[in-house]
């Protein structure tokens, strides 16, 4: 965890700094947003934003934007003025604390931000042979490549590499190479230099450089343009970057963890990925299974997520009744570990009396997951398909295909990834195809809020 302290409040953050450090967060300070800025420009990176409230938080926050720089903020000042507080909420701070601080809310924040509570929950025995791979592999410098299904745990489980190899102390960097437009990747992963491009204001330092002496987890791997990995296969042999606009190359010293949720070998034959790339970061690899073959798994899990939803909603904790746990282990979860995490977080609020059950196991909109494909559902998907297929007579490939993208688009409200994982298609294909159909003028269901949603913990 690392913590950037933006201005000096009369000494009162120092206190702030000793209760940070306590609590196993390293601590760099900045007396005004330019040199707050410089310092993450300069690649010693934060993980927080702790800034007292009488400096300008809109602009820090615009500045940040403009150099697509992503750190959350919060808001700390010597007052318990209401008004400051909702001023800088408004100007785009996640929290504001009165100061001087209180340690438990200080470590709370810290705790909330670092999410230390994505703990790696297991029980099962085919996730025990990953675990003592991992376990194996970890204390060396070996590329891992993590593979399996949206929602099974694979950041979780590359942080657990990290934390148990020689480079824990050191910083643990993640980067999402879908959720970055392809134009902008390049500059996040390797930095560049003042004037480089529009924006440039100043010389910016990427991941890479932000890792060194630790670890760099590459998310979603598949999606990163084959333009890029050329660039990022020579990184990863040699040990040095070039920043875009630099002209001489910069030595880094990190371990690459990748993950994907594709067939890599796949995107190989389909020459969207490098064969030499893929035999760079496949020198292990962890593949996890699906919740759906891990059983032993889903109470294990569930009964984590109930005391965890519990304690922060403030409820009581409800163990979970026995045909509550047959409705959880009978489901499929496609969804994986999220998706069960997300059920349980509902069964918490939902549940009343002195247990969950299975009233409480719902569907987003209410509905009993047990009871959520009965017969007349079923009879009622198969009319559904008879239809389809007869209005499918007559009409083009490209129209169909049109047709089933905006409707799977549409049925994922939105999400993207989970539309993509769906068609069986790269999210980068699919972005590729909405912007051909919206410049033809068809409406195109927004991205929801499920979009880039993280996850804790992956049995």
């Amino acid at each position: 965890m690392r913590l950037l302290i933006v201005g000096t409040l009369k000494g009162q953050l120092t206190t702030a700094t000793k209760i940070a450090m306590a609590n196993g967060a390293s601590v760099t300070h900045a007396e005004a947003i330019e040199q707050a800025m410089a310092v993450l420009r300069g690649g010693k990176g934060a993980d927080l934003l702790l800034v007292d409230v009488a400096l300008d938080i809109r602009d820090l926050v615009m500045r940040l934007e403009a150099e697509h720089i992503h750190v959350p903020i919060v808001a700390c000042g010597i007052s318990n003025d209401a008004r400051a507080a909702v001023a800088a909420i408004h100007a785009g701070a996640k929290e504001y604390i009165p100061l001087p601080p209180d340690p438990e809310l200080i470590a709370a924040v810290l705790a909330a931000v670092a999410n230390d509570s994505r703990d790696l929950v297991y029980r099962d025995e085919a996730m025990g042979k990953v675990i003592k791979l991992a376990q194996q592999i970890a204390g060396s410098d070996a590329s891992v490549m993590i593979t399996g299904e949206s929602g099974t745990g694979k950041e979780v489980l590359a942080r657990y590499v990290h934390s148990r190899s020689n480079r824990a102390k050191r910083p643990f960097i993640s980067i999402n190479c879908a959720a970055i437009p392809e134009h902008l990747l390049e500059s996040e992963l390797f930095g560049h230099e003042k004037g480089a491009f529009t924006g440039a204001v100043a010389r910016r330092i990427g991941k890479f450089e932000e890792a060194s002496g630790g670890t760099l987890l590459l998310d979603e791997i598949s999606e990163m343009d084959v333009r890029l990995q050329s660039k990022l296969l020579r990184a990863i042999q040699e040990r040095v970057i070039d920043r875009v606009g630099g002209t001489k190359p910069v030595p880094v010293d990190i371990r690459i963890i990748a993950t994907s949720n594709r067939n890599l070998s796949d995107a190989v034959r389909e020459g969207t990925f490098r064969e030499d790339l893929l035999f760079r970061l496949n020198v292990v690899n962890l593949k996890i299974p699906p919740l759906r073959d891990r059983p032993a798994d889903i109470l294990e899990l569930a009964q984590h997520f109930a005391k965890k939803y519990a304690d922060a909603n403030g409820v009581p904790l409800r163990p979970i009744s026995a045909d509550a746990r047959r409705v959880l282990t009978s489901n499929r979860w496609q969804g994986n570990v999220r998706e069960l995490e997300n059920t349980i977080h509902r069964s918490v609020l939902m549940a009343q009396g002195d247990e969950i059950g299975p009233d409480a196991i719902v569907t987003p909109d209410g509905d009993r997951l047990d009871l959520a494909k009965t017969a007349p559902a079923v009879a009622h998907a198969t009319f559904a398909a008879e239809q389809v297929t007869r209005a499918l007579v007559g009409r083009t490939v490209a129209d169909v295909e049109r047709d089933l993208i905006l409707e799977t688009l549409k049925h994922c409200l939105g999400n993207r990834t989970h539309a993509a994982n769906i068609l069986g298609i790269s999210i980068r294909t699919l972005r590729n195809k909405l912007n051909e159909y919206a410049d033809g003028g068809i409406p195109i269901t927004p991205a929801g809020s499920g979009d880039g949603q993280r996850f804790m913990a992956a049995g």
